[in-house]
């Protein structure tokens, strides 16, 4: 997949075919050029979003997004919950299917190929439930979290982390030389083509989805859907954001 222009428009008009053929080449070392090439970040985030989910001592939680189960697993390492991760991606699953494996947690996780947008579960099923660089990839936003939110039991957390624009103008510059020129060669460089394709997307379709999609209009969404005490938390200058609420009772 070579990456143009008009990308950034076509991941709307079919994005669950676009993120698929995105990330194809990727799963084999997307943990580690995910570490690489945001300086580390990634880790923070992922820890911060788990700490609004781990001290509720969930007993079944959803990891959507799960891609090859970074999350599921640093779920089911501080948690005694069984961790279900669903993604659209087999090839992302079939890597974090191995993951598990190694980590010897295939007893407590499962994975299941199937849509954020479609969950093929119950109302009130999970404890918790976390969701990863997801919103970008989706049709209706605001459809998707509120079906997150359905398969929530009442009291339970949502979490989620995704890529943000930081708000001071210097900051801005600064993420908008790196998003345009770094990501793109660095991806290059450590992971090939697969990753200039993904690192020259990247910096417009976060631009684009905030333009469309802003903070406020993320937390009034997430309210719409049932969520309660929304929080949300910049990090890393403005680069990553972490969010978090509690479906109401």
């Amino acid at each position: 997949m070579r990456f143009k222009n008009r990308d950034v428009a076509a991941s709307r008009a079919r994005p669950n075919e676009f993120a698929r053929d995105l990330f194809k080449p990727l799963p084999g070392r997307y943990n580690l050029l995910a570490e690489v090439l945001s300086f580390g970040q990634d880790r923070r985030w992922r820890s911060t979003m788990l700490d609004h989910v781990v001290g509720s001592d969930p007993r079944l939680v959803l990891d959507v997004a799960c891609g090859p189960a970074a999350v599921s697993k640093a779920l089911a390492k501080r948690t005694k919950a069984r961790v279900v991760g669903i993604d659209l991606s087999e090839d992302m699953l079939r890597v974090g299917q191995t993951n598990v494996a190694r980590a010897g947690l295939d007893q407590r996780i499962s994975l299941v190929l199937g849509r954020g947008e479609q969950l093929p579960f119950a109302d009130d099923t999970f404890d918790a439930l976390t969701f990863t660089y997801l919103l970008r990839y989706v049709e209706d936003p605001k459809a998707t979290i509120a079906e997150l939110a359905r398969v929530v039991k009442p009291g339970g957390p949502m979490a989620s982390m995704e890529f943000a624009v930081p708000r001071s103008s210097g900051w801005r510059v600064l993420w908008w030389l790196y998003t345009r020129a770094v990501l793109p060669v660095g991806g290059l460089v450590t992971g090939g083509r697969g990753w200039w394709d993904v690192g020259r997307f990247l910096g417009p379709s976060i631009s684009k989805h905030y333009r469309q999609y802003s903070l406020d209009w993320t937390t009034s969404a997430w309210e719409h859907a049932g969520m309660e005490h929304v929080e949300h938390r910049s990090m890393s200058l403005g680069g990553g954001l972490v969010m978090w609420g509690y479906r109401s009772q």
